[in-house]
């Protein structure tokens, strides 16, 4: 069984500032670090720390070399990842405030050259029993999707960031939704507020399985047969960006490695708070040794 995660590949530059810049504002930022990320790049050296067997697929441009080394030292596996002419790599200019909250403005590039034979070339090396990993950073995701269900593989969507293409991939494809509070109400759309929204994702996805993140308030899982709840672990935050990312690349993998539902949301939710005590995105996911030697204090 092999997992592909066919997702971005970002530069991220990241500026330290006391609060976000505001409508016609201009502000000074205390400090600039260029990092590598992209919520496809973060999840798949999420996986790889994890202990999962990762295969990334995506495109950069020629100034993105360096996205390939890191993944390789993460020990992803860069087979899929193509370099194309003339066009930048995606890149994100990230705002991190004196809270340790961020807001992110993202330029395609590369990961919005994908065509339908790029996709067809790299599912030749994938068949039934495989998964696939995807998020909402690069275009294609609909015939990425129907390629991945076709060949029987399994499909975990995270529909992060959040827009109207979410609902050009059939979702009835998707096997497993790994989703926050703002991305489940729009899935879920209008609907009985007495409702809890796990509860609504159910009724909408009754064949998938849903993990719904709740930042401070842990997550929460469900399925046809169990729902399961998980706390948070309080960290000192300064850096949120590559939660979600981590987050999924700990839960899936600890799904894959064997571990109960419970075990891989406990894993996840211990992961991701490591990871919001560090500066940047890739750089910022621990090892599974450093999750499982960390001291935590669970709220």
């Amino acid at each position: 069984m092999k997992v592909l995660n066919f997702g971005s590949l970002n530069i991220d530059y990241v500026y330290d500032v006391e609060h976000f810049v505001k409508k016609g504002e201009t502000i000074s930022s205390t400090d600039l670090k260029i990092f590598s990320g992209g919520k496809g790049l973060n999840q798949s050296i999420a996986f790889s720390k994890a202990g999962a067997d990762i295969c990334h697929a995506g495109l950069i441009g020629t100034d993105g070399a360096f996205l390939e080394t890191i993944l390789k030292e993460a020990g992803v596996d860069i087979e899929y990842v193509t370099k194309v002419e003339n066009v930048r790599t995606g890149n994100a200019i990230i705002q991190n405030d004196s809270q340790g909250d961020n807001c992110i403005l993202l330029y395609g590039g590369a990961n919005q050259m994908i065509t339908k034979e790029f996709v067809d070339e790299v599912f030749k090396g994938f068949e039934a029993g495989d998964w696939l990993v995807i998020q909402n950073e690069i275009n294609e995701n609909p015939y990425i999707v129907e390629c991945a269900y076709q060949r029987g593989m399994k499909v975990v969507l995270n529909p992060s960031p959040m827009n109207e293409k979410i609902f050009d991939i059939n979702l009835s494809h998707v096997d497993c939704f790994i989703l926050n509070e703002g991305e489940a109400k729009v899935l879920v759309g209008t609907g009985s507020e007495e409702e809890s929204l796990e509860k609504r994702l159910r009724k909408k996805f009754p064949h998938a399985k849903v993990v719904l993140t709740l930042g401070e308030k842990g997550s929460v899982y469900v399925d046809e047969k169990e729902t399961v709840y998980q706390s948070a672990y309080k960290v000192n935050a300064v850096d949120t960006t590559a939660a979600g990312d981590t987050f999924t690349g700990y839960f899936v993998s600890g799904r894959l490695q064997g571990m109960t539902v419970k075990e891989s949301l406990d894993l996840a939710a211990k992961a991701s708070a490591i990871t919001v005590t560090r500066k940047g995105a890739a750089p910022s996911i621990p090892w599974m040794e450093e999750v499982l030697q960390f001291n935590f204090e669970e709220e």
